[in-house]
């Protein structure tokens, strides 16, 4: 029996009516005195006692402003595309994942727990978060190509990625950042905590996350009836990432190389993003700097923008490509991806709309004196959700926690807890909420990326959402009590 067409909102659609909504909320919540600057809310943020309107030019111009302040993003992940774009008129991802599916005939499924551990291992050590856009053409057709589907792909990045970042250990934009802001709020922070609950939270919600995927690859790979996509979104799979015949490609020497060289990219990218000098390894300090003038460990998304470009261009001549083939494979590449850079701009549009109302601030004040005096068995949960509902506000988390933990951290630790639990806290709940947020263009440029319509996936990752929500309250409550 044929599924029915499930319509649904477009990404573009569910943003602007949550921004219009919170524009809406700002006029039902008490309003900030005149007497309150913006210095003097610097200074000190429990001034924020009330918000700021939302004007009918604030949302009007929220999308622009968006664009504006997530500038650095979107032109990297324009570059990337035109770096794809290249790649792809290559057809060496083609042969490659060919070749790929036919040596693992029968065993396919051993890929998801391998993937995942490695997005998760750079989203725990570094925060691997726009970055995975890049792997989105790669993993889902390589999921398609091996019988399952393109929700596969996406859950394998995203999910991966994601509860990496949510059991952060040495990320420097999360765990990192908090650590720095609640130590310069002068309080003493022990690393070794943090490290063994993040490892353990990290661990945990890997196992539940791969256990989750992989039933449903199984599911779907037994009988295609059971995908949970829309047939329209079967339809942008097959159209997107099912043209790969592995009986009739073939592997090219130049292919071959084509492949090396894109690992290789990658590879960079991923050393370049380590902040090597806080670890005290100073291995890439002086002679790497000579192609960007930063070195590696100090690129952000400058410096990958032109790095993808350049080896773009290296892979067209590796496979002879003329001027005009070239840039025509890169502009077409990147208006492939033109719709993830509006996404990732809308969605930033949200978190500015905030923070110029002070609407986040407004609830992290007043939940704050919620939770005082709360027994940890009640501390812990409480604090969890307090931090889920701001991380859908501030999606960004080392904006959350500068912004959070200065008032999170001595409230724990006047009533008797640790500062570093507070700290795990806020990364938990801010990496699952991460998971789902539509103010994260990491979230809905991804699926954008992967044909996959947001209310689709949400309906498909809710209970695992729930199951990792238990687990991390569980062990941060258990941290309350333990961690002295």
């Amino acid at each position: 029996m044929a599924k029915k067409e499930r319509k649904s909102l477009s990404a573009y659609s569910i943003i602007l009516i949550l921004l219009v909504v919170l524009a809406i909320l700002t006029w039902l919540l008490p309003h900030l005195p005149g007497s309150v600057t913006p210095e003097m809310i610097e200074n000190d943020s429990s001034l924020v006692t009330g918000v700021n309107r939302a004007t009918i030019a604030d949302i009007f111009m929220s999308p622009f402003n968006g664009f504006k302040d997530a500038i650095d993003v979107c032109v990297f992940v324009l570059f990337l595309g035109g770096f794809l774009g290249i790649v792809t008129k290559t057809k060496a991802l083609d042969a490659g994942i060919a070749a790929l599916v036919r040596k693992l005939k029968g065993n396919e499924i051993i890929l998801i727990p391998i993937l995942m551990t490695l997005f998760s291992i750079g989203g725990s050590t570094y925060g691997m978060a726009e970055e995975t856009i890049a792997f989105y053409t790669l993993i889902c057709s390589t999921m398609v190509a091996a019988g399952f589907d393109s929700m596969v792909g996406a859950a394998v990045i995203l999910l991966g990625a994601g509860v990496g970042c949510l059991g952060s250990t040495i990320n420097p934009f999360a765990t990192g950042i908090a650590m720095a802001t609640v130590v310069d709020g002068g309080l003493h922070v022990e690393n070794a905590y943090i490290l063994i609950i993040g490892v353990i939270l990290w661990i945990t919600s890997l196992i539940a996350a791969v256990i989750y995927v992989m039933r449903y690859a199984e599911k779907v790979k037994r009988d295609k009836g059971s995908i949970f996509l829309s047939l329209r979104e079967q339809e942008a799979m097959n159209e997107h990432f099912g043209h790969v015949d592995f009986n009739e490609v073939e592997f090219t020497g130049k292919q071959r190389v084509t492949l090396i060289v894109f690992a290789i990219t990658f590879v960079i990218m991923i050393i370049s993003l380590v902040a090597w000098g806080k670890y005290d390894i100073h291995v890439f300090e002086g002679w790497s700097s000579f192609l960007t003038g930063v070195p590696l460990g100090e690129w952000y998304f400058g410096e990958l923008s032109m790095w993808f470009t350049f080896m773009g261009l290296i892979i067209a001549v590796i496979n002879g490509f003329s001027e005009k083939e070239t840039v025509d494979a890169f502009l077409a590449g990147s208006a492939d991806i033109l719709s993830v850079v509006l996404i990732i701009a809308l969605s930033r549009g949200v978190s500015v709309l905030m923070k110029a109302t002070y609407l986040d601030k407004y609830i992290l004040n007043t939940a704050s004196n919620l939770l005082k005096g709360l027994p940890a068995i009640v501390f812990a949960p409480a604090s969890y959700i307090l931090y889920m509902i701001l991380s859908f506000l501030i999606p960004s988390t080392s904006g959350l926690a500068t912004v959070s933990l200065p008032i999170m951290a001595p409230l724990t630790q006047n009533i008797g807890f640790r500062p570093e639990v507070m700290i795990m806290i806020f990364s938990g709940a801010c990496g699952l909420i991460n998971l789902i947020t539509p103010t994260s263009g990491v979230v809905m440029g991804g699926l954008s990326t992967a044909k996959i319509e947001f209310s689709t996936y949400i309906k498909w990752v809710m209970k695992l959402l729930g199951i990792i929500f238990v687990l991390n309250v569980v062990i941060l409550t258990v941290a309350m009590y333990v961690v002295k």
